[in-house]
């Protein structure tokens, strides 16, 4: 699916509907990742050094999950029907590379904010300045996501066993959760 079939381009308005696709889908994402890192925090608990960086890290993705659960009640805005899936899809991947070690937790947390970085420009270019809401929590969350990404790579992530393979696939499977939350 291309983003110019799933958000109208720039220049476009953006109907109602896509608007509540982005808020479900971004919700959605931030679900996702506050259940990445406490997987990771399961499995390398918050005294090791990377665990206090996941942590402060989580704590932002909270921040910005409650940010969207907020607006999707002011909006009316259904969650996705897929959380359960990702509630457990987000800690087992979470778990899984922080059992490889902390380099493959940081590939994980770099592979998902290089994914939503893109995620999010594309959104903030097919608003344009429709929704000044949604497009502010969007630009102050984007920078964030950017730091967390900055600083997995800061810390070792490309020195990940398989780095290739491991961000390509997890980039892989973020595409394709943000593809399915849109719409289920």
């Amino acid at each position: 699916m291309s983003v110019s079939n799933d958000f109208p381009r720039p220049g476009r308005r953006v109907t109602g509907d896509a608007r509540d696709a982005m808020v479900r889908v971004d919700q959605a994402g931030e679900f996702g990742a506050t259940r990445i890192y406490a997987g990771q925090l399961a499995v390398m608990g918050d005294r090791h050094p990377y665990g206090r960086l996941i942590a402060g890290m989580a704590a932002q993705e909270e921040r910005h999950r409650i940010a969207f659960d907020a607006m999707m009640t002011r909006r009316s805005v259904r969650p996705t029907a897929l959380a359960p899936i990702w509630n457990v899809a987000g800690f087992a991947l979470g778990a899984v590379t922080a059992a490889m070690g902390p380099k493959a937790a940081m590939a994980c947390t770099a592979a998902i904010e290089t994914e939503i970085d893109r995620h999010y420009a594309h959104q903030l270019d097919a608003l344009g300045k429709d929704d000044p809401e949604l497009s502010t929590a969007i630009a102050d969350f984007q920078a964030e996501e950017v730091e967390h990404r900055d600083a997995a790579l800061a810390h070792g992530a490309e020195q990940a066993p398989a780095y290739p393979l491991l961000s390509g696939a997890i980039r892989l499977g973020c595409r394709a959760a943000i593809a399915l939350s849109k719409h289920i």
